[in-house]
């Protein structure tokens, strides 16, 4: 099966090594010193258990119109790097390649055949609308991303937890494209659950990354130190029960309860967010992905969602005033 990964970073080079060492057809694309480091060594895994694998059976170009089509494309970006190279990923199609988006948050392609906002584009992550223009939608395989993963050095990836990529037809349906996908995957040491309701899982991940993202970020704070402060706790709390709102209206019903999310994510304990992490290490947050898109969506059903509005207000402003200090900006520890 040929596999092409786009974005050879934590999510993106576990996937890509997992595949090839098991005897998969992997392109990936990259760029910079990670595509330097691919191109003369491949990519080297550490598992969890700190088993190391090195595989060297990996192409990778800088663009994706040198690599040829494949039948399955991973798209392991984050959400506000993708408008850059939408319109170049078609190069890496033919008629029947499906593209595989591995995105926090709610996607672009959201209200694709579904629902009453069926064919509207979510601004929020597709702002201009050139990622709906540039890749048709009914090419999607939908995906919720579980594992934890760190690109630790170019060309090397460290796995931090889990195993699990969720799929699900947009439509619901169970074809044989992504069971296929499904079967790969597992040969690859993965777990790939399918599911008739894969927006029901985004919202679901979506539950946890929109409330502690940004108030890690804006405090510091690992997820067990905002579970367990009063004040932080109930503000996810309320934050939680705003977006459970948004998202009953859009049809989705939650499977697990706000207080039992909330505990799942006090019993990793000291964990960093990925916003936390980006915001330490002085690059662009998913804010709009993961926060500002529940806000559109609110919006779009006339839901109030003061918690959430006032938590995306100063993310926002954070991630503007990063930005215009270019790194000059010291926040104290």
């Amino acid at each position: 099966m040929r596999i092409a990964v786009v974005g050879a970073g934590a999510i993106g080079g576990y996937l890509a090594a997992r595949l090839a060492a098991a005897g998969e057809d992997v392109t990936v694309i990259a760029r910079g010193a990670n595509l330097a480091a691919i191109q003369a060594q491949g990519l080297k895994l550490i598992e969890e258990g700190g088993r190391e694998i090195q595989v060297r059976n990996v192409r990778a170009f800088e663009r994706p119109a040198d690599a040829g089509t494949h039948d399955y494309v991973l798209l392991a970006l984050k959400a506000h790097q993708v408008e850059a190279i939408a319109h170049a990923v078609p190069a890496l199609f033919d008629e029947r390649t499906a593209l595989v988006p591995l995105q926090n948050g709610i996607p672009w392609w959201y209200f694709y055949n579904h629902g009453p906002y069926a064919g509207r584009t979510v601004r929020s992550v597709d702002p201009n609308g050139a990622i709906s223009a540039a890749i048709d939608s009914a090419r999607i395989i939908g995906c919720v991303v579980f594992p934890a993963a760190n690109l630790i050095a170019p060309g090397v990836i460290q796995v931090v937890e889990g195993n699990r990529f969720t799929l699900g037809e947009p439509d619901g349906t169970e074809t044989s494209r992504m069971k296929a996908l499904a079967e790969t995957l597992t040969r690859a040491g993965f777990k790939a659950p399918i599911t008739a309701d894969i927006r029901g899982e985004i919202w679901l991940k979506l539950w946890g990354n929109m409330t502690f993202n940004p108030i890690s970020a804006l405090t510091h704070a690992t997820l067990v130190d905002i579970c367990q402060f009063p004040l932080t706790r109930e503000l996810a709390t309320n934050m939680m029960r705003e977006a459970e709102t948004v998202a009953n209206k859009l049809g989705i019903t939650f499977r697990v309860p706000i207080e039992r999310r909330i505990a799942g994510a006090e019993r990793v304990g000291a964990h960093k967010t990925s916003m936390l992490q980006d915001i330490e290490q002085g690059r662009p947050i998913e804010l709009d992905a993961l926060v500002g898109s529940v806000v559109e969506l609110a919006a779009l059903t006339e839901t109030p969602t003061p918690c959430i509005n006032a938590i995306y207000a100063v993310t926002s402003l954070l991630a503007r005033t990063l930005e215009t200090h270019k790194g000059r900006l010291q926040i104290s520890r």
